[in-house]
């Protein structure tokens, strides 16, 4: 195994995690509850106790894991994390029951204490539980068996428990983001696929930047990610095993070639390809290698995207004179224009829900992060700037990451391009961290 496959696979252990039910007195069930079916939600008042420990090194995991849950759910608009410097009640004397009380007097609707100790075998013991603090009931109660060095993993999947628990969807925090990261003059820029958790922690190079990389994705599986390459000038799709780090090639393609994705059934990658001067679309079966064409127009037919249940392709098209988005079944059939707003449709990648597709959109000189309903209705735009493109979906479905560049500065120098989360309400924008420029960003499903 290469140096490489030892960093990837140490980064992607395999969790043997046991989830144990902690049980407390009193109803199971709260009416405690964030409602996120309106457009803009005023953030839940939450307090989040560092995690007990026995020991020195105990206590440390137990900050660490509390402080990742509190930037988890900080991070996610929803909740409003009360500053533990206000805290009446210490943690220490939480070991029982929490006075109720002290934490309404605080405003807080839920709170949320934990504990982190070894077990014989080595292995950390994590768990918490999550109260409403107004009903004095215990909502959720779990305990995880993990390595060690696995702590942070399980501070997302806690934060992932208290965010189902209060919004009824699932969580998006136990995830990883593959991109571009970009470094170098703009005439010579040197361009390398990395990783990273989602809230930007455990950032690795996948790639050593010798080859011009573009489009990462994915795959529904969660062990590969296709990307594209230029090889001595020659365009080559890749499948990138993250387990073992190994590289695959998936063909050569004359002239250009843009943007493979998995289908949901990770079985074949669809993609456009230039073939005799002329863009089309393109389904290749990872089996067999064999490819097949999908449309057939002289027009130029690009960003190709499966719907979740691979029944459905949306992709952008200048056949109707403008670059517009329009859907067709996945064998080609049945093409219907699905845009028809002002400016240009770029990007289109379909909602893990099924219900919303996102897409870029250029107008007037200036981009758009927007979404639709898979027929063109109720369009809205949620973020916008000197250039914003790439979108890509939480596993929820309720928030999308892009990149964005602002403007050239007063001394005409180019501005960092970096990524940036928003929630479907366009109200909460943050900048995901990254140590160089970044680009065509991908989420990662949940991890299994």
């Amino acid at each position: 195994m290469t140096a490489m496959a030892h960093r990837i696979g140490a980064a992607w252990i395999a969790l043997a995690i046991a989830a144990v039910a902690l049980v407390a007195a009193g109803p199971a069930e709260a009416e405690l509850k964030v409602d996120i079916t309106r457009g803009y939600v005023e953030p839940m008042p939450i307090a989040i106790a560092p995690f007990l420990g026995r020991s020195q090194e105990e206590a440390r995991h137990g900050r660490e894991i509390a402080e990742v849950v509190t930037a988890d759910l900080e991070r996610s608009g929803l909740f409003r994390p009360i500053d533990p410097k206000a805290f009446i009640q210490s943690p220490d004397a939480m070991d029982t029951l929490p006075r109720f009380g002290d934490w309404r007097l605080l405003k807080a609707q839920a709170l949320v204490q934990g504990r982190a100790s070894f077990a014989e075998d080595g292995r950390l013991r994590i768990e918490f539980r999550l109260w409403d603090v107004f009903a004095e009931q215990q909502m959720v109660g779990l305990a995880f068996f993990t390595v060690p060095n696995n702590w942070r993993r399980v501070a997302h999947i806690v934060a992932d428990a208290i965010y189902k628990r209060l919004t009824g969807e699932d969580g998006y925090f136990d995830t990883r983001v593959v991109y571009i990261a970009e470094s170098g003059p703009a005439n010579k820029r040197v361009k390398r696929l990395a990783i990273m958790d989602q809230d930007g922690a455990n950032h690795r190079f996948l790639t050593d930047g010798s080859h011009l990389v573009l489009t990462p994705r994915f795959s529904p599986s969660l062990q590969e990610i296709t990307y594209l390459s230029y090889f001595a000038g020659v365009p080559r799709v890749y499948i990138f095993n993250i387990d073992s780090g190994r590289q695959e090639v998936l063909g050569d393609f004359p002239g250009m070639t843009f943007a493979p994705r998995f289908s949901p059934d990770s079985r074949s990658v669809i993609m456009s390809m230039a073939r005799d001067g002329n863009t089309e679309i393109f389904s290749m079966n990872l089996a067999t290698r064999e490819a097949r064409r999908l449309t057939d127009h002289p027009s130029i037919d690009t960003s190709p995207c499966y719907s979740p249940d691979g029944r459905q392709v949306v992709f952008n098209s200048d056949r109707g004179g403008a670059q517009q988005l329009y859907v067709m079944n996945a064998d080609g059939s049945n093409v219907r224009r699905i845009s028809y707003g002002e400016g240009r449709y770029a990007t289109p990648v379909w909602s893990p829900r099924g219900d919303l597709i996102a897409f870029t959109k250029i107008l007037q000189g200036k981009f758009y992060i927007g979404v639709m309903r898979t027929d063109g209705s109720g369009e809205r735009l949620l973020a916008q700037d000197f250039l914003v493109e790439g979108p890509t979906w939480a596993p929820n479905g309720r928030v999308l990451m892009y990149f964005r560049q602002s403007g050239p500065r007063a001394d005409r120098r180019e501005q960092p391009t970096r990524v940036f989360t928003i929630d479907l309400t366009g109200h909460n924008e943050r900048e995901v961290v990254t140590p160089m420029d970044a680009s065509d960003p991908a989420w990662s499903p949940l991890i299994p």
